[in-house]
């Protein structure tokens, strides 16, 4: 864990913490990370920094080996965020239909418009949606810090291949205490 510093202008990205992935009652482990991720939700909203809700409605097109997990016709409610989230409207909403939310959408650009240099990303799956958005954030230029605690994947394999192999080739991990911390120390 080697966190250092947040930018001035650093927005929070919680990837795919949604009913149709994570069917409530949630699990512990989830829940702890559903935790950790409104502890930071809250801490970059009384700071006023950007916050970035991110959902899956769907997949990229293509043949895959192994089949997918979401359905072609999503229920009803699927793409809806965890009520833990305590949604705002405020909060920036990003639907995405693939696995990282920079790729099809118009994130990058919502966040250059508002002069964000940095992200905190969270959410599930780590080895998937989470790893997907921080790659592409990293490749767009951000700097890139990852809450790895406020982070879970069912492939615990997958969980920690991407915590201790990827992530620190993308940017910073730490806790979501430490990234707290580093709000309560910035001017």
């Amino acid at each position: 864990m080697t966190l250092t510093t947040l930018d001035r202008n650093t927005a929070l990205l919680v990837v795919d913490l949604q009913k149709g992935i994570l069917a409530p009652p949630l699990p512990p482990p989830v829940a702890a990370v559903a935790e950790r991720t409104r502890a930071l939700l809250d801490a970059f909203r009384a700071r006023r920094l950007p916050v970035v809700l991110i959902n899956a409605a769907g997949v990229a097109p293509g043949r895959t080996e192994q089949p997918r997990r979401v359905p072609a016709t999503l229920p009803e409610g699927f793409a809806d965020f965890l009520p833990e989230l305590g949604q705002q409207p405020d909060d920036i909403v990003v639907t995405k239909f693939t696995w990282g939310a920079f790729a099809t959408t118009d994130l990058d650009a919502r966040l250059k418009a508002l002069s964000v240099t940095q992200v905190v990303v969270t959410g599930v799956a780590t080895g998937t949606g989470v790893e997907a958005t921080a790659r592409q954030a990293y490749e767009a230029g951000y700097n890139v810090s990852l809450a790895v605690d406020a982070m879970f994947d069912p492939r615990a394999e997958a969980h920690a291949y991407s915590v201790a192999n990827v992530f620190p080739r993308l940017g910073e991990t730490g806790t979501a205490d430490e990234i707290v911390a580093l709000l309560d120390k910035a001017p």
